[in-house]
């Protein structure tokens, strides 16, 4: 089976769509499919790491035309089209033209906001069947399959979006995590029978391109926490303010250490009894695992995922407008709200969420 991924990462999108699409691939590979990706030399991009990780990439430049005169029809495509596409969907769909012609996909597979049916239909000829990988509920597609891992979402709020025919893999069940997070499940749940607060995980994204990281150490610093507090924070190799983050952890009252580009994300959640973190893909690992967390909203269109979490007890909700006082929030946690937001967390989901949607694409391609 051949399948390709059309999906990008840069300092302005962040790393979590190509991290969760090497989730699948990695799997798919695993069944004996051939997959490959495509991907966009933003600045910040993950090409170099998708190749270390054994997947033939085509490279699309930056250098394509001017894009500054057209006219977008909506702020949406100002944002999301030319911001993070980096060109018109016509000029990415030429580009990909001859690569998905050369290597015609059984599956091609899209995680991009700045794709629509434009793109999907424009290519149609060049593949058998593709499944869209989305969680805004905003713009129309042309797919076989839908994946949308947020939870809570409902096929009423696609009804609109996706052909009769589109079969829709909706809810954080379906959420793609690495092996790791199941395997390091009944671990992390044992350790919370007792809560305790000596461990704090702090991970806002693989870019971080606002530095908000910092702003959280700052804040952290005015609270009065465990003296025995241990602090880690996990950041990306293409991270812009790394070193920054690490010369200001080497100032904290806190223990506080850094750790770059770690392999080994699901252990450190599991052993941590707090985390701070974005309303991400990384939402759905602290789930898998039962950690409860502090999410801060980073960006609008985690607005959504964040209320709802905080609506159902699952976690506390932080913002960069009010650092200072969601800080406080940690002062007093209590054991009694650690187990609470531990047990919601953990019904979430079960971490098989990738198998779940191998088993998909795997069954409809046979």
């Amino acid at each position: 089976m051949q399948v390709v991924f059309r999906v990008d990462a840069s300092f302005q999108i962040g790393t979590g769509h190509v991290m969760r699409c090497l989730t699948l691939a990695k799997a798919l590979q695993q069944k004996n499919a051939d997959v490959k990706f495509i991907c966009r030399e933003h600045q910040g991009n993950l090409i170099n790491y998708i190749e270390q990780q054994g997947f033939k990439t085509y490279r699309l430049p930056t250098n394509v035309q001017k894009i500054e005169s057209i006219e977008p029809a909506s702020k949406r495509e100002i944002f999301y089209g030319v911001s993070w596409l980096g060109s018109t969907q016509e000029q990415d769909a030429e580009q990909c033209l001859p690569i998905l012609s050369e290597v015609p996909p059984d599956w091609l597979i899209v995680d991009h906001y700045g794709m629509d049916q434009l793109w999907e239909a424009s290519l149609k000829e060049c593949y058998k069947k593709i499944m869209v990988i989305d969680d805004l509920v905003d713009r129309q597609h042309q797919c076989d399959v839908l994946l949308d891992q947020t939870y809570g979402r409902k096929k009423g709020d696609y009804l609109n979006f996706v052909p009769k025919n589109c079969q829709l893999l909706l809810g954080s069940q379906y959420a793609l995590l690495r092996p790791e997070f199941s395997e390091w499940r009944e671990f992390s749940l044992r350790r919370r029978i007792k809560p305790q607060f000596k461990k704090l995980l702090i991970t806002l994204g693989g870019v971080d391109s606002n530095n908000v990281t910092s702003q959280v150490l700052e804040a952290l610093e005015d609270c009065e926490l465990p003296i025995d507090l241990e602090i880690t924070v996990v950041m990306g190799v293409t991270s812009p303010y790394k070193e920054l983050v690490q010369e200001q952890a080497e100032k904290m009252s806190y223990k506080t250490e850094v750790k770059i580009n770690v392999t080994n994300m699901a252990e450190l959640m599991a052993n941590s009894d707090v985390a701070i973190g974005a309303a991400g893909a990384t939402t759905w690992e602290r789930c898998c695992l039962g950690v409860p967390s502090l999410i801060i909203l980073l960006a609008d269109n985690q607005k959504e995922t964040i209320e709802v979490l905080v609506e159902s007890a699952i976690a506390l909700k932080g913002s960069t407008d009010n650092l200072n006082k969601d800080m406080k929030k940690l002062e007093n946690i209590s054991g009694d709200l650690l187990m609470s937001l531990s047990q919601n967390t953990m019904k979430v989901l079960d971490g098989q969420g990738t198998n779940k949607v191998m088993n998909t694409l795997l069954g409809r391609y046979q």
